[in-house]
């Protein structure tokens, strides 16, 4: 009985200790700013907003040829529009995103404001520097200027 109390206790412990994630994603990918060693790309976007629309091809070859297979970046996208998890993962379907868009629920804390406008991308650095807004649609090669400048 001792035995199992002390397992439990160090559990509980164990996951008091551990920082609530900035963002989790509907990939169950997790991002700490506090503990992130990756670029991280954010693209604001609505599913209303034809710009973002029309870039969603571009962010998804961003995806596959530059972030699925590099632990050293990250591309995540955000609704706009308050939307529940089981929304944002239909979203995702309904318009072919291939990259993981950040849930809901838990709330995201992002290191910078909330745009005005539309569509929106910003790069965090792992030294904390963020980049942006970037304002309108972004192309392949804009995503990958804006990511290299970390070097």
């Amino acid at each position: 009985m001792k035995h199992r109390y002390l397992s439990w206790l160090a559990v509980l412990l164990l996951g008091a200790c551990s920082p609530q994630p900035d963002i989790t994603t509907t990939t169950d990918d997790n991002v700490s700013w506090q503990q992130q060693d990756a670029t991280v790309v954010i693209n604001y976007f609505a599913e209303w907003c034809a710009p973002c629309l029309r870039e969603l091809p571009e962010l998804n070859e961003f995806y596959h040829q530059d972030v699925a297979n590099n632990p050293e970046l990250k591309l995540i996208g955000v609704s706009f529009d308050p939307l529940d998890n089981e929304q944002i993962r239909a979203l995702a379907q309904r318009h072919g995103i291939d990259y993981p868009l950040a849930l809901a629920q838990p709330p995201a804390n992002y290191p910078f404001e909330r745009p005005k406008m539309l569509p929106a991308t910003y790069v965090v650095f792992p030294d904390g520097r963020v980049k942006g807004p970037m304002m309108g649609e972004q192309t392949l090669t804009s995503l990958r200027a804006a990511v290299s400048e970390s070097h």
